[in-house]
């Protein structure tokens, strides 16, 4: 991953391959040019305090996710300017949105890929901005190439290799605000860009069993406990959802538990993550051009997995458990049909209606077994359905929850970190529909609603008296698209930073 330093040296004399500065879009009437940002200041006055007047000339606007380069004033070290466009300006006395910043240096970084060092002279008001600076930078230096030329460019980022080392100008090494935001920042993203690499790696390669085992190998790492229940004990403790799902596999299916303590911890926050390491649809099979992309499925089980281990590596004063239900969705002669009436883990009976819901199926039990330790609360994650990508589109996840409350702080939580959620709600008349004559409940109701219909379905295995939310992360989690601000095409790595804000919030008693 990018190198990260803060440094107080002055942009022109620091040796660099590159000076990154922001740039916004002036206020007043349309006709207002671009304005430079604060941090910038020693490269304006380099230009004579031309600068806004140069880069207007040179097209910029300085709207969010604009790169200008030119060439570096006289008496630089480094050899190029790369401006980078922050969008609006603030009103005036007001400092630049966070997320702006993160978006706008996971921009520069990915335009810098190639470049050894970078030198980022960005707005720095305070550590929060420390903060948004560094994890845009390493989100957006993010690349996934260790299966091209056979592994022999695995740093490659498009034949280039991604930016080497970033300097956060304005940055001060001795505060300790700023240090810690650097740390939280670096922590956080690696494993969130973990979380990438386990969503972009091909189905051949990652399976319940080998997600296992990275999941052990990393609680080994961190100081997590982890405890892999294989076929032989889901089958002896009657998980028979997750058990269901991957009965059409030869791979078969798993479910990791993921324990961090910690020693002055008074609240327990429980986390589930949808893993379904590539979902075909079984029987029930999706139709051809919905297949290519169902690696990601199992985004949810890689968010939970992230967060544990950040938290860990935060040391969070907050005990967490992370529960990562794990299947391949196939069909075969074993498959699951639709029709099949399956025992979940809870004891309750679910008629499968259709085979290709079946992520409710494996978070179901893993619900169950979570509520089994009366957590103070529980938030699953998943890729659960489509009809929230219909609704939210491809950038917002869905928040479902038990508690109103609970599901508002959930949604200022993504809000602050910078991810896109809204809250939904969980309408009693959908339940109705997915009665069932013969289990005491479908694993489908109504069509319209369907994502409702889902957070529904999962609220029956929920543990009485506990606070629960639901992610329904479908729409942001893989990103068919060219890439945008600090996210890159593929894998995203959607929720880890809400889950990662939710753990802090707990662990300092901000969430009752």
């Amino acid at each position: 991953m990018t190198a990260l330093t803060l440094s107080t040296a002055a942009a022109p004399g620091l040796r660099a391959d590159a000076i990154v500065i922001g740039v916004a879009k002036g206020a007043g009437s349309k006709a207002a040019g671009p304005v430079v940002a604060p941090g910038a200041e020693a490269v304006d006055k380099a230009y004579d305090g031309r600068l806004a007047g140069v880069l207007e000339t040179l097209g910029a606007s300085g709207a969010e996710g604009e790169v200008t380069k030119l060439p570096a004033p006289a008496g630089f070290k480094a050899p190029l300017v790369v401006a980078v466009g922050l969008g609006a300006a603030p009103e005036k006395d007001a400092e630049y949105d966070g997320e702006a910043l993160r978006k706008a240096a996971g921009v520069a970084a990915r335009a810098l890929a190639g470049v050894k060092k970078a030198a980022f002279a960005l707005p720095l008001g305070d550590a929060g901005d420390v903060g948004a600076v560094a994890e845009g930078v390493l989100l957006g230096a993010y690349s996934f190439d260790a299966y091209k030329d056979n592994g022999k460019n695995a740093s490659a980022k498009n034949g280039k290799s991604p930016l080497a080392e970033a300097a956060l100008l304005g940055g001060k090494p001795r505060d300790k605000e700023h240090k810690a935001a650097l740390e939280r920042a670096t922590a956080v993203v690696e494993e969130l860009n973990r979380a990438r690499d386990l969503i972009n790696t091909p189905p051949n390669d990652l399976t319940p069993e080998s997600f296992a085992a990275i999941a052990t190998a990393a609680g080994k790492e961190h100081g997590i406990k982890v405890q892999v229940l294989d076929e032989k004990a889901l089958t002896k403790g009657g998980y028979g959802g997750i058990l269901g799902v991957g009965s059409g596999s030869a791979a078969t299916p798993r479910l990791v538990k993921l324990s961090y303590t910690h020693s002055k911890a008074d609240k327990h926050l429980a986390l589930v993550g949808k893993g379904i390491t590539y979902d075909s649809g079984g029987i029930s099979l999706k139709p051809a051009g919905h297949n290519e992309t169902m690696k990601c499925d199992m985004s949810g089980a890689a968010a939970v997995f992230a967060a544990v281990v950040a938290a860990a590596r935060l040391g969070l004063q907050v005990n967490i458990t992370g529960w990562l239900a794990l299947a391949e969705n196939m069909p075969s002669g074993s498959a699951v049909r639709p029709g099949d009436v399956l025992r979940m883990y809870s004891g309750k009976t679910v008629e499968v209606l259709n085979t290709d819901a079946e992520g409710r199926l494996v978070l179901a039990d893993a619900l169950w077994a979570a509520s089994q330790e009366k957590p103070d609360a529980i938030v699953d994650v998943a890729t659960l359905t489509g009809a929230m990508v219909l609704a939210l589109g491809n950038r917002t996840f869905g928040v479902m929850a038990n508690d109103d409350a609970f599901r508002s702080a959930i949604v200022e939580a993504a809000e602050e970190v910078g991810e896109a959620s809204w809250p939904m709600p969980l309408p009693e008349h959908l339940r109705k529909g997915m009665d069932s004559p013969t289990a005491d409940i479908a694993n489908m109701g109504e069509r319209m609603g369907g994502g409702l219909v889902a957070g529904l379905f999962l609220r029956e295995f929920v543990g009485e008296g506990i606070t629960w939310a639901h992610l329904d992360i479908a729409g942001p989690a893989f990103n068919e698209g060219g890439p945008f601000g600090y996210t890159p095409k593929g894998g995203t790595g959607s929720a880890v930073r809400t889950l990662v804000r939710l753990a802090e919030l707990t662990a300092a008693g901000d969430l009752g």
